[in-house]
């Protein structure tokens, strides 16, 4: 398997060469060659498959320059019911007939990035090891990308994590998680902007390829492919617990979470309908509705009670846009050079805004009184408690449910991690796991500084010349 970039002037390469990058060298995204395609015979082999053994089947598709041996010893460490909170990893509730939660939150910081990020530690590891080599990843947090990446890189060996986040942008919890810790290969910068400001730093600093070089910069954001190839797995895993032709609810902020299901629809799982729950801020749902894709400025970006999501640059969008404009990396990039010049990508009334329907894509978005209203419905009706992003997803879901088919609504975070919209909805706390009872008063390491993409690099290139 090859991996190639999505604006078409990168050369080929296998997993191991592209799995600490974040962009490639052309600006684009990495992305096989082609979706490796199962036929029935194989599918049927791996209904009866544990989480392990149907997380090795499917990366072994994407990762086959990995051995065999050392990419199962890989992921025997990663899934395991000490780090998850149980064997099944990713356990699938049903709510009614028809209608299932998929529990993604078992992980160490309660949110569903760390199922692919305790991963990606490890493969950090791993290849770098085999190189000899450090690494300093540097990402962007809009909430749960931050605190899953650093309980998965905390005491590695040869790798720093640079963390960016919105100042003010989280929840409370979600900024001690991060902040709290106080391992000396974490470091949390906290912005003065909103996240895409914080990506938009990232994306610079990934794009200036000789500051990347110096200062061996690596990728922990969902631009990263193997992040994505591990989010495949729970997919399968869904479909098969649920059984014949499923549609997937997923709340999206960074379009990551959702575009695993159109490359695990792609190998050939019979899903249906991929159905992208946004918030306020409907960057994505005004292009599935509309067929323009328009980026809102910091000032539009709106502060939710659904954090994760308040974005307006979705990253995983170009891989998506990439399958649309079929796969022609030069239409692709001339697109993204208008997009990033003028704010829009307009394919309405196109041949290419004609494929969404064949990729099984619809949309829709919440409200802060939609959330609560959902909440509160879960909770009366299932005994169910869920967080906020979570709600997104369930109540743009019912919207798109179809008569016969099951629909699976992906959970997104502990509702203990959103206490205050909780609270207004349910007029109860939600409960926590042990060891995060007092996260909010443990001491806090963050350096707060301006949106300027110079300062912060003269941050971490203090930071990393320090730790040689």
């Amino acid at each position: 398997m090859r991996y190639l970039s999505t604006r078409g002037a990168a050369k080929p390469q296998p997993f191991t060469e592209i799995v600490l990058e974040g962009l490639a060298p052309d600006g684009g995204l990495f992305l096989p060659e082609s979706f490796p395609r199962l036929g029935a015979d194989e599918l049927a082999a791996m209904h009866g498959m544990g989480y392990r053994e149907l997380a090795f089947a499917v990366l072994s598709k994407f990762a086959n320059d990995i051995p065999a041996a050392d990419l199962k010893r890989l992921v025997d460490k990663t899934y395991t019911a000490d780090i998850f909170g149980s064997g099944d990893i990713t356990p699938v509730k049903a709510l009614e007939p028809d209608l299932y939660l998929l529990g993604l939150s078992g992980g160490p910081s309660l949110a569903f990035k760390d199922i692919a990020l305790q991963l990606l530690g490890n493969l950090f590891e791993y290849v770098l090891d085999k190189r000899g080599k450090r690494l300093n990843v540097v990402g962007a947090t809009s909430g749960d990308t931050g605190s899953s990446a650093e309980y998965a890189l905390r005491g590695k060996k040869n790798v720093q994590v640079f963390m960016l986040s919105p100042q003010g942008r989280m929840s409370a919890f979600q900024a001690a998680q991060m902040y709290s810790l106080q391992d000396a290969n974490i470091f949390n910068i906290a912005v003065r902007g909103v996240f895409d400001d914080c990506q938009d730093i990232v994306k610079a600093i990934s794009g200036d390829f000789a500051f990347k070089a110096r200062h061996r910069i690596g990728a922990v954001n969902s631009i990263n492919w193997a992040r994505v190839a591990a989010q495949v797995v729970y997919y399968f895993k869904a479909c098969f617990a649920v059984g014949g032709e499923v549609s997937f609810a997923v709340p999206s902020g960074n379009f990551g979470n959702v575009y695993a299901g159109h490359v695990a629809r792609s190998m050939g799982l019979p899903i249906r309908k991929l159905i992208v729950a946004t918030n306020e801020n409907d960057v994505l749902d005004e292009f599935f509705r509309t067929g323009c894709y328009r980026v809102r400025k910091a000032a539009e970006v709106k502060a939710t009670s659904s954090p994760s999501m308040d974005i307006s640059k979705s990253s995983n969008f170009e891989r998506y846009a990439y399958d649309l404009v079929g796969r022609d990396g030069a239409k692709l990039r001339a697109l993204w050079e208008k997009l990033e010049r003028e704010g829009t990508l307009d394919l309405s009334g196109t041949d290419d805004f004609r494929r969404v329907a064949d990729t099984g894509f619809v949309s829709g978005s919440s409200t802060h009184a939609d959330r609560v209203a959902t909440i509160r419905r879960v909770w009366k009706d299932y005994g169910v408690m869920i967080d906020p992003h979570t709600a997104d997803g369930v109540k743009v879901g019912l919207e798109h449910r179809e008569q016969g088919v099951p629909l699976v609504c992906m959970e997104t975070a502990q509702p203990a991690k959103f206490a205050e919209t909780i609270r207004e909805a349910l007029g109860r706390e939600p409960s926590r796991p042990a060891g995060f009872e007092n996260l909010e008063k443990l001491p806090q390491r963050v350096e707060v500084m301006d949106a300027d993409v110079g300062k912060i690099k003269h941050y971490i290139a203090a930071a990393t010349s320090r730790s040689v």
